[in-house]
C-alpha cells in the first residue's frame, strides 16, 4: 500500500511538474504572439511613415491601425502644436473633439501627466459618466489615458475608450505601453517633417513653391513612381544683369523665365524656386532621356527672349553725355537683355534622400563655370 501511495504521489508530483512546464511554455508561446504582433504592427507603422504624405496623414493612419489590430472601440491622439492642443486622428464623431482635445485640464488626468503614467478610469452603472464627459453619457464607459512624452518632454497624449463599463479591467496594460511607446517614436519620425511643412513657403516673385515642398506634399505625387527625373538650371547671367543694369531688371528676368516655364509645364510635374536664381522641375515618372528634348526645346525659346522693365519701372541711369561741356545729367535708359541658362540633370529613385540629390545638382551648378549656359546629365 506503501508503495502504490508513494507511486501515485510522484504520479501526482510528475503532473504538476508537467503542468507548470505547460503553463509557463504557453506563457512564452503567448508572449511571442504577442511580440510578433506588436512588431507586425511597428511595420505597418513604419510602411505608414514611407507610404503616406503629411504627418496628419500618417498619424491618421497609424490610429486607423491600433484600431483595427487591438480591435480599439474608440482611439484619439492629441498631440500640442506649440501653440494649442489638437486632435490629430479620432475616430470619435466630430462634436466630441473639443472634449477630447481638453483632457490634460481634467484634473482626474492631471497627476497621470505628471507622473508619465497611464490613468485608468470607468463607471458602475448606466447613469454615470466618465470625468471628462460633459454633454454624452452613452458613447464611453470606460477609458484609458496615456500621458505622450518625448525626451521628458509632455507633447499630448492618447486615450482609447469602450462603450462598456469595466471593459479594461483586466486588460494586460503592457501591451498597451508597448503601443503608445510606437506611436511616441512615430511622432519623433515626424517632428522634423512637420516642420518643414510648416515653413512651406511660396515665393513673392514668382508664385512658385520653397524647395521645402518638395519634402512634404510634393513627394507624395514623386514617390507615386519608381523612378523621375530631377532638373536644375541656374540663370547663368543674373549677376551680370544685376551689376550692369540694375537688380530690378534681375528680378524681371527671374519672374518672366519662370512664368514661361510655368505656362509650358504640364501640370503633373513639380516646379519650384529651389534658391534665389537656381529653380528644380521634378518630371515624375519620366525618364532623362525622354524629357532632354523638352528642356532643350525651353531653354532655346528662353534665350531668345528679349525681357525689360514695364516703363513706370525704369530707373534713371546716369550715363555721360557727348557734348561740349561734358557735365553729367540724367537720362531714363530701358535696356533689354537675354537670359542663359545652365541646366543639369539627374535621376531621382523613390525611397531615397530628394535632399541628396539636390545637393548633388546644386554642388554641379555652383562649381561649374559662371558663363557655362549648357544642358548636362550627371
Amino acid at each position: 500500500m506503501i508503495i502504490i501511495i508513494g507511486i501515485l504521489v510522484t504520479i501526482v508530483i510528475v503532473l504538476l511538474i508537467y503542468n507548470i512546464l505547460i503553463h509557463k511554455k504557453i506563457e512564452q508561446f503567448n508572449s511571442l504572439t504577442r511580440q510578433a504582433n506588436n512588431l507586425r504592427v511597428l511595420q505597418d507603422f513604419l510602411s505608414t511613415i514611407g507610404e503616406c504624405s503629411s504627418v496628419d496623414e500618417k498619424i491618421t493612419k497609424i490610429n486607423d491601425i491600433l484600431i483595427e489590430k487591438y480591435e480599439i472601440k474608440y482611439s484619439t491622439i492629441v498631440v500640442y502644436d506649440g501653440a494649442e492642443y489638437q486632435v490629430k486622428a479620432s475616430n470619435v464623431d466630430k462634436k466630441h473633439w473639443d472634449t477630447l482635445r481638453k483632457l490634460q485640464e481634467v484634473p482626474i488626468f492631471q497627476d497621470s501627466v505628471a507622473t508619465a503614467t497611464p490613468k485608468y478610469v470607468t463607471v458602475n452603472n448606466e447613469n454615470e459618466r466618465l470625468p471628462y464627459q460633459e454633454m454624452e453619457f452613452g458613447r464611453a464607459k470606460s477609458a484609458i489615458f496615456f500621458p505622450l512624452y518625448i525626451e521628458n518632454v509632455y507633447i499630448g497624449y492618447w486615450i482609447i475608450e469602450s462603450g462598456a463599463a469595466h471593459d479594461f479591467d483586466n486588460i494586460d496594460t503592457t501591451i498597451f505601453e508597448v503601443i503608445k511607446d510606437n506611436i511616441v517614436s512615430v511622432l519623433r519620425t515626424v517632428v522634423h517633417q512637420k516642420t518643414l511643412e510648416s515653413i512651406v513657403r511660396k515665393d513673392l516673385f514668382t508664385g512658385l513653391y520653397s524647395e521645402e515642398y518638395l519634402y512634404t506634399e510634393g513627394k507624395k505625387s514623386i514617390d507615386k513612381y519608381t523612378t523621375s527625373a530631377v532638373c536644375m538650371f541656374r540663370i547663368a547671367n543674373i549677376e551680370e544683369i544685376n551689376d550692369k543694369y540694375s537688380r530690378k531688371l534681375g528680378n524681371q528676368v527671374i519672374i518672366q523665365v519662370s512664368d514661361f516655364i510655368k505656362r509650358n509645364i504640364a501640370k503633373e510635374y513639380i516646379f519650384i524656386r529651389y534658391m534665389g536664381p537656381k529653380f528644380v522641375i521634378v518630371f515624375s515618372g519620366v525618364e532623362i532621356d525622354a524629357v532632354t528634348n523638352f528642356i532643350s526645346d525651353i531653354k532655346h525659346e528662353i534665350e531668345k527672349m528679349q525681357i525689360s522693365l514695364q516703363d513706370e519701372d525704369v530707373e534713371e541711369i546716369e550715363i555721360e553725355q557727348e557734348d561740349q561741356t561734358k557735365n553729367k545729367s540724367k537720362k531714363k535708359e530701358n535696356p533689354s537683355v537675354t537670359p542663359k541658362l545652365n541646366f543639369v540633370l539627374t535621376r531621382y529613385y523613390k525611397g531615397t534622400g530628394m535632399e541628396e540629390v539636390l545637393k548633388k545638382l546644386e554642388q554641379y551648378i555652383d562649381n561649374a563655370d559662371k558663363s557655362e549656359n549648357d544642358i548636362t546629365s550627371i
